[in-house]
């Protein structure tokens, strides 16, 4: 096996855990701070929200400096802190005393992130141009299946196991990343003996900043639209469901939300390989629009069911973006900045996650559940508008001068 496909195989497991390290808490949350002895209805639901929010609060702020890091000391180095660190934090977890404990260990988890970002820029600077958006496809459906299909697994975890299990299980998956990091991951990476930049400095020298900021936007949006129904979905369902089917409410819940992320596990490969023919801008430019279009028929769905059809539709559209949008950020970055650009990257994904929850509670509270798909819809397309302006015609007039 070539070295890039082991080094694929392995950050994708990784990123996977890690994925649902981060949100295999969100089903279980409110009903572990119960066990931990809150029982105020009020106070269960504001310290779930801080419990929650605070990871990728801390997250999106860690990112770039561990991406900066990354790119001065390897990114190896960088996947085994994290894996290590994640498993032990998430691990103890389990042994949260009272949910102040619990909060504190959250909170140690998003500042020891890093892995998806180290992941990101080791597959990208050790994959051929040719293999890059296949590899950097699929590696991005693991990050993003393990944050989608994280709630369901949790919750299954919980309901058959209990709540110390969910974190024991990943805690346990993480060390067995760090194990087939340290054993089976291969860099060739040469340490620079420089004075360490600032992140401000190194800002300063990333050649394309206007398109990086288009990209790092569109991620942003991307995984705010795709969260944004993670705080009604339940509510949503149960709005829709009749009869028999009332039983089921969560695990129908479970199935809209990570429905797009078992599409994106099907799609990202086939459309990073698209984008490594046709142009990574164009796969965004249209995955963008198609996502934006699909997000408008979920406000009008009569049952569980066809939501949970439409939200695999939207798994398929937005599959193509992660990938694009991390080959062309590839594209236009120098290699002894990868990191720290991707650890930007990451960052604006982070503040996507929280963000959607935010908006999507909000919105659903003052208009309505219908009018988070409308918004999210709108902001997408708007987005697909600056990119086709700011992105795909720049680089086709810069393909049509070769």
């Amino acid at each position: 096996m070539p070295i890039w496909k082991r080094n694929l195989f392995v950050c994708w497991f990784g990123m996977f855990v890690a994925g649902i390290g981060m949100s295999q808490i969100a089903p279980v949350l409110p009903l572990y701070i119960q066990h931990l002895g809150v029982h105020n209805a009020s106070s269960i639901a504001k310290l779930s929200g801080i419990a929650f929010g605070i990871t990728y609060i801390i997250s999106a702020i860690f990112s770039p400096i561990w991406g900066h890091i990354a790119d001065k000391v390897g990114r190896k180095p960088m996947i085994l802190r994290a894996s290590l660190g994640m498993a032990l934090i998430i691990g103890c977890m389990g042994f949260a005393p009272n949910v102040y404990v619990l909060i504190g260990l959250r909170l140690l988890q998003g500042a020891i992130t890093g892995y998806s970002t180290a992941c990101t820029a080791l597959i990208a600077t050790q994959t051929d141009k040719e293999h890059a958006g296949y590899a950097l496809g699929t590696l991005s459906t693991g990050s993003i299946a393990g944050s989608l299909l994280g709630p369901i697994i949790g919750g299954l975890i919980e309901e058959y196991l209990g709540f110390q299990p969910v974190f024991f299980i990943t805690g346990a998956l993480l060390l067995i990343a760090f194990i087939m990091t340290a054993l089976f991951v291969e860099e060739s990476f040469v340490r620079q003996d420089k004075k360490a930049k600032s992140i401000k400095k190194t800002w300063e020298e990333i050649p394309e900043k206007s398109l990086t900021i288009v990209l790092l936007v569109t991620f942003f949006i991307l995984t705010l639209g795709l969260y944004s129904i993670e705080p009604i979905v339940t509510v949503y369902v149960t709005h829709l469901t009749q009869g028999t089917a009332a039983a089921h409410v969560a695990i129908l819940a479970g199935l809209a939300f990570s429905a797009s992320g078992l599409a994106n596990i099907i799609s990202a490969p086939r459309l990073g390989r698209l984008s490594d023919k046709i142009g990574a801008h164009k796969v965004v430019l249209v995955a963008l629009i198609a996502a934006g279009i699909i997000y408008i028929p979920q406000a009008f769905v009569k049952n569980p069911w066809q939501l949970i059809g439409l939200r695999f539709l939207l798994g398929l559209a937005i599959a193509g973006l992660n990938p694009s949008i991390n080959t062309l950020v590839k594209k236009i970055t120098p290699d002894s900045l990868t990191g720290a650009v991707f650890g930007f990257t990451m960052s604006a994904g982070y503040l996507g996650v929280f963000g959607g929850a935010v908006l999507g509670g909000q919105v659903a509270a003052y208009l309505g559940i219908q009018y988070v798909f409308f918004v999210s819809s709108a902001l997408l397309l708007i987005n697909a508008i600056w990119v086709y302006f700011k992105v795909y015609k720049k680089l086709c007039l810069k393909e049509n001068a070769y």
